[in-house]
């Protein structure tokens, strides 16, 4: 079993990936604010107030884990904050919590650049577009990015989904959607077989 870290563990991906690596056998830091106040006590769970900007603390905080999950904003926590305080502190694996918006959704043309993209979004999305291109430049960590469906919401964990790669999956509905805590079933299993080294994917229904 491996011994992780998930950077904004109280958050809604965060808390799935958390449980479902729960329930899988393996021990984990939980790092987010008040990461305490919300999972003291949880059997095979370290939790560690932190700034996730205070990249000193976060190196130390990372060292001696197997891999290292992402769940921060993008808009708030820039990519640096999140890769150098991980090579620093010697982990090798990088799995980043993505966004849709840089994904495909027609030929040459990316979700966030779509005539409907919700203004309430770009400024998250454009961020995380810039995360990926980042990545995509790394050349020392073993790093994956999963992108969520358009709509990443609430819902049943039923293990039953399509993976992709750079296009947005939308059902045959017409419906871009996909459950945190599939979502989790998806990057947990990422963990434990990797098959998308430094590489973006999607999941979705």
């Amino acid at each position: 079993m491996s011994h992780i870290a998930i950077i904004g563990a109280t958050g809604r991906a965060g808390s799935q990936l958390l449980e479902e690596a729960l329930r899988r056998g393996h021990t984990v830091t939980a790092i987010a604010r008040k990461a305490s106040a919300k999972l003291a006590g949880r059997a095979n769970v370290k939790a560690v107030d932190l700034d996730v900007l205070d990249g000193a603390a976060l190196e130390k905080t990372l060292a001696g884990h197997d891999a290292v999950f992402s769940a921060a904003h993008f808009a708030t926590v820039p990519p640096a904050a999140i890769i150098e305080p991980t090579k620093r502190a010697g982990v090798k694996r990088l799995l980043v919590v993505g966004g849709a918006g840089s994904l495909f959704a027609a030929p040459g043309l990316k979700v966030i650049d779509t005539p409907n993209f919700p203004d309430a979004y770009r400024a998250e999305a454009s961020a995380g577009g810039v995360f990926l291109d980042t990545l995509r430049n790394e050349k020392d960590l073993d790093w994956t990015f999963l992108s969520p469906s358009a709509e990443f919401v609430e819902g049943e964990r039923t293990g039953k989904f399509r993976l992709g790669s750079n296009d947005l999956l939308v059902s045959a509905e017409g419906r871009s959607w996909i459950s945190f805590a599939d979502y989790a079933i998806a990057f947990i299993d990422e963990l434990e077989k990797p098959a998308h080294s430094r590489q973006r994917y999607t999941i979705g229904y």
